[in-house]
């Protein structure tokens, strides 16, 4: 009976041990790829699962949005300007499945898709497009990325452009061009005020030939406002009819001399 004893005891240990060994627990954001003799068998998690030492093995996939930082890309644009470019890119595994049998490494692969994919797309657009439609872009590197990374059961859900950055001379050119555009539009806005002025003059004196006692009532309000000013000014006031004869008198011309033997 103690010879028995003796021989369960270690047994018994053992499967203890099995047993223990086999428990897996996968929080609620992880799941488990489950292989049965290096074949793929079943997905399982989250919570407390078995996995047979030696029989199954089991590769865990984090399920969280995974935030990927690409690094700064050496871009020609469209107009051929060189600019560096970095973004930020936002993904999760949605088939933990396909993302463990269907490519060796999901984080690197999506990685250098994301640059690779970066440099084509920027480079189809001229440098304004670039600065201007930044969410357009994004856009399409996002839609280029999901659609390629779908195979790895891989879900972008978005991409963002972070910088976009020139060298010196390029900024001196587009400060230049700023400058520029903001003289003229300038000049086209005193243009059109000059235009507006000029409109509105002519409407005035228009108004004005139409009642030459407008014109007295203006000439005073002038002279009023010349007495208010805290200035030496002399005025002479001088007779509207004087200047109405003077150009009566212009119109019609002097009469010719007669001529003297």
């Amino acid at each position: 009976m103690f010879d028995l004893n003796l021989g369960l005891g270690p047994l018994i240990i053992l499967l203890v041990a099995l047993a223990i060994s086999s428990l897996r627990i996968l929080r609620e954001y992880e799941r488990g790829v489950i292989f049965m003799l290096g074949r793929f068998w079943k997905v399982k998690g989250p919570g407390l699962i078995i996995v047979i030492p030696g029989l199954q093995q089991m590769v865990r996939v984090d399920l969280r949005v995974v935030t990927m930082d690409v690094p700064s890309q050496d871009v020609i644009s469209h107009d051929n300007v060189s600019v560096k470019v970095n973004a930020v890119v936002y993904f999760r595994v949605v088939d933990p499945e396909k993302a463990i049998i269907q490519v060796e490494d999901y984080l690197l692969a999506t990685s250098q898709l994301a640059q690779t994919t970066l440099r084509a797309v920027l480079g189809k657009h001229e440098l304004d497009e670039m600065l201007a439609e930044r969410e357009k872009l994004n856009a399409d590197v996002q839609q280029i990325l999901d659609t390629q990374t779908d195979a790895w059961g891989i879900k972008v859900a978005n991409v963002e452009i972070k910088h976009v950055d020139l060298n010196d001379s390029m900024v001196r050119a587009i400060a230049r061009q700023a400058e520029a555009e903001r003289e003229r539009r300038a000049k086209v806005i005193h243009a059109e005020g000059e235009k507006q002025a000029a409109e509105t003059l002519m409407e005035a004196a228009e108004m004005l030939s139409r009642q030459p006692a407008a014109i007295q009532l203006r000439y005073l309000q002038t002279l009023t406002q010349i007495a208010g000013d805290k200035a030496s000014t002399l005025v002479f006031p001088i007779p509207v009819d004087l200047f109405n004869a003077a150009t009566g008198l212009h119109k019609r011309g002097t009469p010719p001399e007669t001529p003297r033997d």
